[in-house]
């Protein structure tokens, strides 16, 4: 059968057959996840060879200030939350599949919508075709530790375990907002996050960024 003789679905459900896992291709500290523009290498050509569009529109997006304090001084954000429409369409048929998606990002005032879009693109795709990516939600903080493989027997003296050390929480990785802090942000506003014992349980904060979550957690908990 060609591929214009595919109803919408069936075309959606090829691109799902090809792509069961990514590899990863960028890290932060010792964890690997894949990447956004990854995600798009493999899905787009197929989507050109199958004749179908994704349309994005952003139905509605609100902006919240966030003003904290640095080593530096003062310096305030934009929390950026948007509902978007995403919808698949056949160019062969004109058949339709519409699906609602939401996301946050947080950045500077010129890039808090910029991070949001970039941000629900990408989970919009790994989870509409159920693309598996192994630790890519690793620095959520609800996360399950790893297995570790059980050290060899070398005497009869049982061997201690070490405990997981807290991962130190940066904001920034260059110009862009780390993943780590994204995921944060993102978790909070879900209300996944309610206090900042979750996150130090995981993460290591500086006071700085322990003052600057524990205001973001308030004003989520206000809303």
């Amino acid at each position: 059968m060609s591929n214009t003789n595919l109803n919408l679905y069936q075309k959606l459900h090829k691109i799902q057959c090809e792509v069961l896992g990514l590899g990863k291709d960028k890290s932060n500290y010792a964890y690997q996840y894949v990447s956004g523009s990854k995600v798009l290498e493999h899905i787009k050509p197929m989507m050109n060879e199958l004749g179908i569009l994704l349309k994005q529109e952003i139905l509605k997006f609100d902006n919240e200030r966030q003003d904290y304090q640095t080593r530096n001084g003062n310096k305030s954000e934009i929390l950026t939350r948007v509902e978007m429409r995403f919808t698949w369409i056949d160019i062969h048929s004109g058949e339709k599949d519409e699906n609602l998606f939401g996301a946050n990002g947080q950045n500077d005032w010129d890039k808090g919508i910029g991070s949001a879009l970039t941000y629900a693109e990408r989970y919009f795709l790994l989870k509409y075709f159920h693309i598996s990516t192994d630790e890519d939600d690793i620095d959520n903080p609800e996360r399950k530790p790893e297995p570790k493989a059980e050290p060899k027997k070398q005497t009869a003296q049982p061997q201690k375990t070490q405990p997981n050390q807290p991962i130190p929480l940066t904001k920034m990785k260059g110009q862009n907002m780390s993943k780590h802090w994204v995921n944060l942000v993102n978790k909070i506003s879900a209300k996944s996050i309610t206090n900042i014992a979750q996150i130090k349980a995981v993460y290591s904060l500086t006071p700085e960024l322990e003052s600057e979550l524990n205001q973001i957690i308030n004003n989520s908990n206000a809303a």
